[in-house]
């Protein structure tokens, strides 16, 4: 299980170090690939192929079936820790994720999201601010 949000650096080669907390997660190997939101989405291996196969399934008539599709696989790569337990972002997924130097790995339960400083601040105030109605919607859906 990947909780939580750690402030980190992006080095000057587009290294992130992944928090010791969800090392293990990736320690065989990881998939990061363009999230939602402008954001990263870093897969362990096992998760990346239960939505990869969820992906290929999806009608391909369907013209937002396509685009969710290719902006999920065509923008992923596989990425492994070094010995300092760093991940390299190449620079396609940093333009993508507008990452300068400042960055926050949250952990997501299932995936981890690598975003830009700024940007998570402002995202997380949005939410936070909207957190009621939020709420109030997902209870519709009984959770």
């Amino acid at each position: 299980m990947l909780l939580g949000e750690y402030k980190h650096s992006i080095d000057e080669k587009g290294r992130i170090a992944v928090p010791a907390k969800f090392r293990a997660q990736v320690s065989s190997g990881a998939i990061i690939t363009r999230g939602l939101d402008h954001c990263l989405f870093v897969f362990g291996l096992k998760e990346w192929e239960a939505l990869a196969q969820k992906l290929v399934a999806l009608p391909l008539a369907q013209a937002n079936s396509r685009a969710f599709a290719r902006l999920m696989l065509a923008g992923a790569t596989d990425v492994k820790l070094d010995v300092q337990g760093r991940i390299l972002v190449p620079d396609y997924l940093r333009e993508y994720a507008q990452v300068k130097k400042q960055v926050v790995v949250a952990g997501v339960y299932n995936r981890i999201e690598i975003w830009d400083a700024e940007q998570w601040a402002a995202y997380k105030s949005k939410t936070e601010s909207a957190s009621d109605e939020i709420a109030e919607k997902l209870g519709e859906l009984g959770i």
